[in-house]
C-alpha cells in the first residue's frame, strides 16, 4: 500500500472515530435562524460544539443560557451551556481546535438580483488560515449550483491540502422552515452531497448522528439544485395563484372558494393560496440564484423571472384593495388611518426580512397615509429612513383607524373582535373566511 493510500485511511478513519465517539468538535459559523437549531441539535447529541458569529449579541445570548431564535428553547440552551456541551464566540481562531464546520451565513442578493457571497467567501478565508487534516467542512447556506467547488474549494486547497483526502467538504441545504413545530431540524430529511464519495461519506456519517434520515446525493451541485427546486417550485406555484386571485377580483369571483373547491380534487392538483407578497430569506430570494447562474450559461429562466414580478407586484395590488375601499366609503388614501396587524412574514413567528408588509407600509407613506401596526411578536418595527415605530394595543388601534388591514394572519389575534371595532377591513389571508359582513374586502 502507498503512503498516500495509508494517510487517506489513517485521516478518514480517525475522524470516522471521533465523530462515532462523539469526541469530534463541532463547529457552527452563523447562529442565526439555521445555525443556532444546528448547533443546538449536535450539542443535545453530545458533541461539543462552537458557535461562531460575528454580532456580539448572539454570542452574548447563547453564552448567558438564553436563546435568540424563536423555535429554539432557552432552557436546552441553558442546560447545554451549563454542561459545557454548547458555547459561542467571535474568535475565529477558535477553528483551528475543530474537527467539523457548517457554515450557516446568510446569501442575500444584490439590488442587481445577483448573489452576494461575501458572508460566506469571509467564513471560508477564516477557516481556510485555520484549516488541517482530518477537517470536515459542510457548506448549508443557501446558493447557485457550483458555489462549492467553484469558490469553496480552491480557497480550502491553498495551504495544499486535497480534498477527499486531508479534509472534507460537502454541502447541504439548510430546510427551516420557522414557526413549525411538526418539522424542525432534527427531523427534516437531509440532503447532502460531497465533492468526492469520501466527503459524502463523511458527511453523512456525520449528520447522521444528531439528525433522523439523511439522503446523500451524487454531488455538490445536485445538493446545491436540490434546495433551488424547492424553493422555485413554491414561488412559481404562488405566483400562479397571486395571479390568479388579480384575475378573480377583476371578475368578481371569490379566489379563496375557487381554491378551496379544486383542492378536492384527490389527484393532480396542490393547494397554493395566494397573499400580500413573499417573505422570508429563501421562497422571494432563492430561486434568482438559479436565475442568475442560468444566464451565465445563457439559458433564460422566464418562469422565474415572471413569478417574480407577479409577487413582487402584490403588495402593490393590496394597497389599490386599500385605496378602493376608502373611496367606497368616500374616503382618500392620503391622510387616512391605516392600520396593518401583522408585519413578520408568516404566521406565528417574529421574522420580518423580506416581508410585504414592509413594502404595503412603504408604499402607504408614500400615498399620504397615517399607518400604525400591530404584531404580537414584533414590538418595534425599522422603516426605511430609520424611522421606528412600535406596536399597537390591536382592538384600540382599529377602533381608532379608518381602513384596517391584515397582512399577517396571527393565531393570537381576536378576529371576531377585531372586526367588530374595525370600520373597514382589507383581508389579504382570508383570516376572516368564517365571517359575513359588508366591512370586509377580501384579496
Amino acid at each position: 500500500m502507498s503512503a498516500t493510500a495509508k494517510t487517506t485511511v489513517a485521516v478518514s478513519d480517525v475522524l470516522a472515530a471521533r465523530i462515532q465517539n462523539r469526541s469530534a468538535r463541532v463547529g457552527v459559523i452563523g447562529l442565526g435562524y439555521v445555525g443556532c437549531p444546528l448547533a443546538v441539535e449536535f450539542a443535545k447529541a453530545g458533541f461539543t460544539v462552537t458557535g461562531i458569529d460575528v454580532q456580539p449579541h448572539k454570542v452574548n445570548v447563547i453564552n448567558a443560557g438564553e436563546s435568540h431564535i424563536q423555535d429554539v428553547s432557552g432552557e436546552e440552551v441553558r442546560q447545554l451551556v451549563s454542561s459545557q456541551k454548547l458555547w459561542a464566540t467571535t474568535d475565529f481562531s477558535a477553528l483551528s481546535e475543530l474537527d467539523t464546520i457548517s457554515i450557516c451565513v446568510p446569501t442575500p442578493l444584490r439590488k442587481t438580483k445577483d448573489p452576494d457571497m461575501s458572508y460566506v467567501v469571509s467564513a471560508c478565508e477564516q477557516i481556510a488560515r485555520y484549516i488541517h487534516p482530518g477537517m470536515l467542512i459542510i457548506l448549508e447556506s443557501t446558493t447557485y449550483p457550483g458555489t462549492t467547488k467553484e469558490l469553496l474549494l480552491p480557497m480550502l486547497e491553498e495551504q495544499g491540502l486535497r480534498v477527499g483526502v486531508d479534509f472534507f467538504l460537502c454541502f447541504s441545504p439548510e430546510r427551516v422552515d420557522p414557526g413549525n413545530s411538526n418539522y424542525q431540524t432534527s427531523n427534516i430529511p437531509k440532503v447532502l452531497g460531497g465533492v468526492t464519495p469520501e466527503c459524502t461519506r463523511m458527511g453523512a456519517l456525520f449528520y447522521s448522528q444528531g439528525l433522523k434520515q439523511i439522503v446523500p446525493v451524487s454531488s455538490t451541485e445536485v445538493a446545491e439544485m436540490v434546495k433551488l427546486l424547492e424553493n422555485t417550485f413554491r414561488m412559481i406555484n404562488i405566483g400562479l395563484a397571486n395571479e390568479i386571485a388579480v384575475m378573480c377580483d377583476r371578475m368578481g369571483i371569490n379566489v379563496w372558494e375557487v381554491i378551496d373547491a379544486a383542492a378536492t380534487k384527490p389527484f393532480g392538483f396542490m393547494p397554493f393560496y395566494p397573499g400580500p407578497g413573499l417573505g422570508g430569506h429563501c421562497i422571494p430570494i432563492d430561486p434568482f440564484y438559479l436565475s442568475w447562474k442560468t444566464k451565465q450559461s445563457g439559458v433564460e429562466a422566464r418562469f422565474i423571472e415572471l413569478a417574480g414580478y407577479i409577487n413582487g407586484h402584490m403588495p402593490h395590488f393590496v394597497v389599490d384593495k386599500i385605496q378602493n375601499a376608502l373611496n367606497d366609503v368616500r374616503k382618500p388614501l392620503r391622510s387616512s388611518r391605516v392600520h396593518i396587524l401583522g408585519v413578520a412574514y408568516k404566521r406565528d413567528i417574529d421574522d420580518v426580512r423580506e416581508s410585504p408588509a414592509l413594502d404595503i407600509i412603504h408604499l402607504l407613506h408614500r400615498g399620504g397615509s397615517h399607518v400604525t401596526y400591530s404584531d404580537p411578536f414584533i414590538p418595534t418595527l425599522s422603516l426605511d429612513g430609520g424611522q421606528h415605530i412600535e406596536s399597537q394595543n390591536p382592538l384600540t388601534a382599529c377602533s381608532e383607524a379608518d381602513c384596517v388591514v391584515i397582512v399577517t394572519d396571527h393565531s393570537s389575534f381576536d378576529y371576531s373582535a377585531i372586526l367588530k371595532a374595525s370600520p373597514l377591513v382589507v383581508d389579504t389571508r382570508n383570516a376572516l373566511k368564517q365571517f359575513k359582513s359588508d366591512k370586509i374586502v377580501r384579496l
